[in-house]
């Protein structure tokens, strides 16, 4: 269905039963309810986990050269339900929803390897041990680069990761001193095929007081002069590729697009829920209520400050008498106002608890969305998109424009018609596709065909080798 484009079961009504069935062996597809059935069958055997772990081994083996750099990064599916569930900020929205986070590990080409959802909108500081466990079990003892965004920045989670057999690779947050321009240097290299240059500025830094050695190579933007610091703990790669490598999680924000507009990601499979830990700790409203209260107040004192001086303000607060009475009365009472309040909020603040258990905020029953289905469906259209780029890569030697077009031109051909027929021997089972919409995409898909075939794969259930042709086009007249 995914490589169909039939992004819901529910869209199964609208294609053939029987044209469906042929693909898959059977007399006919299965119905929605079927279909649904099967799923929730699937997720009470709790497998999917496990299902997930076989799919990476078999990646590994097959692309274990691309696992030198592996990408971590968050992608959030918002709730639209009627449940009261965690809220997690929503970037392309910038606002905080319902949702629950997934988080995507990917190989140095953008391929995905496995997804792991969050225990309830756990942030990637404290995910990542969990996938890097997952990635030590599967490339063994080898030392791999992991390169996340700013959401995992954590001196302490960084010491422990390259304790731990791991380098790091992220974008440096928070307050940074800049750079002067003397510092940089133009740089320039081909790097997977491509000629890139940036003006970088290498050098050393240490966090945690000291303990925790560290490189940060800085870009300078040509225009405008903005510094983007990247941090790193590889001193054997040169800063070009090391700035190369980090600029390269763009392959992820377009993965996660594409799998939104093309195999409905976001798409919910159920609303089920199970219940969820009800002494998980939450933020507090009320202590958030308080909090903005506090922020106004103490806005309305540097407003009030800003309009009469910070020197008469600091003496109208008693430092002198003789400056009070250059200030206005009504100034004084509201400047007094503005600060007894401000401090009467803080005091209210600090009696109030940051965070409390989750049951105490929630009416009735702690839950959570039910994500073994969920995450089921995640790997299926996991699977289906790393099928998409393996005949992509197959289909380029052929096509002009295969990084443009290719996956355009493949599902092109996924969906096309095709006669299948057993051949009289009953050995062969021939798959004849439809000549595509010009000339130069058949080459390109019989091309293709000329590989599939010589893969000798046979049709799952029976001895029947797979043979794919794909007829010529007719001439046409004007």
């Amino acid at each position: 269905m995914a490589l169909l484009r039939i992004k819901r079961p529910e869209a199964l009504k609208e294609h053939s039963p029987e044209d469906l069935g042929r693909l898959l062996g059977l007399d006919r597809a299965p119905e929605v309810k079927t279909l649904r059935r099967k799923l929730a069958r699937l997720a009470r055997i709790g497998g999917a986990t496990h299902f997930g772990r076989l799919l990476a081994e078999r990646r590994v083996a097959a692309r274990g050269a691309a696992l030198g750099f592996l990408y971590v990064d968050g992608h959030v599916r918002v709730y639209h339900g009627q449940r009261d569930i965690p809220k997690a900020h929503v970037a392309r929205m910038r606002i905080a929803l319902p949702a629950t986070t997934d988080y995507w590990m990917s190989d140095a080409r953008g391929e995905p390897l496995f997804v792991v959802t969050a225990e309830a909108n756990a942030g990637l500081v404290a995910t990542l041990p969990k996938i890097l466990d997952e990635v030590r079990r599967l490339v063994g003892e080898r030392r791999v680069t992991v390169v996340f965004d700013r959401g995992g920045w954590s001196p302490a989670l960084f010491a422990t990761l390259v304790a731990s057999g791991f380098d790091i690779l992220t974008y440096r947050k928070g307050r940074f001193r800049r750079l002067p321009r003397r510092l940089f240097s133009s740089q320039t290299a081909l790097l997977d095929g491509r000629t890139v240059s940036y003006q970088l500025a290498d050098q050393g830094i240490r966090l945690l007081g000291g303990t925790l050695r560290l490189r940060q190579v800085t870009r300078l933007t040509e225009h405008g002069g903005h510094q983007t610091p990247i941090v790193t703990s590889r001193r054997d790669l040169p800063a070009i590729e090391v700035a190369h490598r980090m600029f390269e999680r763009w392959r992820q924000e377009n993965f996660f697009k594409y799998l939104r507009e093309e195999y409905a990601l976001d798409a919910l499979i159920d609303y089920a829920v199970e219940p969820d830990d009800a002494t998980r700790e939450v933020p507090n409203p009320k202590w958030a209520e308080v909090d903005t209260k506090l922020r106004a107040a103490r806005e309305r004192v540097a407003e009030i400050t800003r309009h009469i001086g910070s020197e008469a303000a600091l003496r109208e607060l008693g430092v002198a008498k003789s400056r009070r009475a250059l200030l206005d009365r009504h100034v004084r009472r509201e400047l007094g106002a503005a600060v007894a309040e401000s401090m009467k909020l803080k005091r209210r603040r600090a009696a109030i608890p940051r965070r409390i258990p989750v049951g105490e905020r929630t009416e009735g029953e702690v839950v959570k969305l039910a994500t073994e289905r969920k995450h089921l469906s995640n790997l299926l259209k996991m699977v289906a998109y790393q099928i998409e780029s393996d005949l992509v890569r197959a289909v380029a030697p052929n096509y002009r424009r295969p990084d443009d077009e290719g996956r355009t031109l493949v599902q092109a051909a996924l969906a096309s018609a095709a006669d299948i027929t057993v051949a009289a021997d009953k050995r062969e089972l021939r798959l004849l596709l439809a000549p595509m919409s010009s000339a130069h995409r058949t080459r390109a898909i019989a091309a293709l065909c000329q590989q599939l075939t010589g893969a000798g794969a046979v049709f799952p259930g029976t001895r029947l080798r797979l043979v794919y042709a794909i007829a010529d086009r007719p001439d046409r007249t004007t």
